[in-house]
């Protein structure tokens, strides 16, 4: 979906350039800032029945200074704002507003009802997948098509440049902010190869995953944070540049998940102090620390000490440069490293290999897969891959992992804690959630119950009566 409004830039600066022209008798002065409110009338009427608002129902983590309470959920209620990026029914939103969804729900603009921004339409959204390393999302709603909008080259885009955010601030549906490119690219961290656009367009809470748009409404990033000392806009927002976001969405929509590349080394940064200290003859670049063992940078034959001139031809000043150069291409892509070892440079060719997933913490597995034990008052999962690589090392194979406690179930709870695997009911073994319900049907009130459980390595006992 694109809009002529060639003039809003030109007709901008002219406003700019003094209010004592645009306050002249003949009113002919006036004119641009009439033309530009037109031309943001304009992209408003064609985008906003592309931008959804998201109305997310899960469990989050207790948060006191009480350490009896770790493990404990409570339901939650938060919102935000998603972006059309394909008619039929597929979605960018941030991943941190849908994390760990129980629900979604959808509200879109019924473009057959009328114009009107108060008639909208909800629908079920599913998750196709997240990627928390970006912080994107992709959900996808069933129904009637949808109006998307297109995606612009994010390296085009220039400082000072006029851009929109549409979203839902404060839970506020479809609200509209015009700023500037503050910076088109911004490092947060010196050490993740993630960069944002800023831009001071006013974005509150509930804008994040709502688009940033140019003057013709196409996409230049999704909103995804602020930075604020009041909690507030203070015109310093960061949004996720539209390129990286069309890489991920298609990643996301054809498997679900990002799969990304790493060559298994770890570099630092050449300090004047480092360089000091090992006698380089440089104040800057890169110097790999360390090398693992029996991974793609070994068998391209880097060292532990070479320093890293140039990744594919380009040179690299800082540790970030390097994971960038990585960060940016597929798995099976080769990175040629140009290397300096003992005063000679060599060439490296690394065959890029998949990076391991991170594990997911039972917190966010109990509201994806979880299911509630009312009689315990916890929620639960069979222990699998997911939960072993969530606790790590256990005594079993087989048995019932305390996912989480919900504060509204809490007085059932005997003495449960997140993170307790349960092995046996009464000498009985407990293999599945089903074994464990069954066994706790069987019992009446009063009943004493012994629950051998593993907890922080060790076995023992957990015992209670029957409510």
């Amino acid at each position: 979906m694109q809009m002529n409004t060639r003039a809003v830039v030109p007709s901008l600066l002219l406003l700019l350039a003094g209010s004592s022209i645009a306050q002249t008798p003949s009113g002919r002065a006036a004119r641009p800032l009439a033309e530009f409110s037109a031309a943001i009338v304009e992209l408003a009427h064609g985008a906003s029945a592309s931008v959804v608002q998201l109305t997310v129902q899960r469990r989050a983590p207790v948060s006191d200074d009480n350490s009896q309470h770790i493990g404990y959920v409570a339901s939650q209620q938060a919102t935000g704002s998603g972006v059309v990026v394909d008619r039929d029914g597929y979605i960018v939103t941030n991943a941190h507003v849908v994390d760990g969804a129980r629900h979604i729900d959808v509200s879109v603009l019924n473009a057959a009802v009328g114009d009107d921004v108060d008639n909208h339409e909800h629908r079920e959204g599913k998750l196709v997948g997240i990627d928390r390393e970006t912080d994107l999302a992709l959900i996808k709603v069933e129904g009637a098509p949808l109006p998307p909008l297109a995606f612009r080259d994010s390296n085009t885009v220039k400082q000072g440049q006029v851009v929109i955010a549409i979203g839902s601030p404060l839970g506020l549906e479809n609200s509209l902010t015009v700023g500037f490119i503050s910076a088109p690219e911004r490092h947060l961290r010196p050490d993740r190869p993630m960069f944002y656009i800023q831009t001071d367009a006013p974005i509150n809470p509930g804008n994040s995953g709502g688009p940033l748009l140019d003057v013709d409404g196409r996409i230049v990033g999704i909103n995804t944070m602020i930075m604020s000392q009041s909690g507030g806009s203070e015109g310093i927002g960061f949004a996720i540049p539209s390129n990286l976001v069309q890489d991920v969405y298609e990643h996301l929509r054809k498997e679900g998940r990002v799969r990304r590349g790493a060559i298994g080394i770890l570099p630092d940064d050449i300090t004047p102090t480092l360089a000091s200290a090992l006698g380089l003859k440089r104040h800057g670049g890169v110097i790999i620390s360390d090398v693992k063992p029996h991974g793609a940078a070994e068998a391209a034959g880097v060292e532990a000490g070479d320093i890293i001139l140039a990744a594919n031809g380009q040179r690299v000043r800082d540790a970030r440069a390097l994971y960038a150069a990585i960060f940016q291409r597929a798995i099976g892509d080769e990175v040629t490293l140009e290397v300096e070892r003992n005063g000679e440079r060599i060439t490296k060719t690394v065959t890029i290999m998949e990076r391991p997933s991170a594990p997911n913490d039972l917190t966010q597995l109990a509201n994806e897969e979880g299911q509630l034990i009312r009689r315990l008052g916890v929620i639960t999962l069979n222990l699998g891959p997911k939960t072993t690589a969530a606790l790590g090392e256990l005594r079993r194979l087989a048995g019932v992992v305390v996912a989480a406690i919900p504060a509204e179930y809490a007085a059932l709870n005997p003495g449960l804690l997140s993170g307790d695997v349960i092995y046996e009911l009464n000498g009985n073994r407990i293999n599945t959630i089903d074994e464990l319900r069954n066994a706790l049907a069987a019992k009446s009130a009063g009943d004493a119950v012994a629950l051998l459980v593993e907890r922080a390595g060790q076995l023992q006992y957990v015992a209670f009566e029957i409510e």
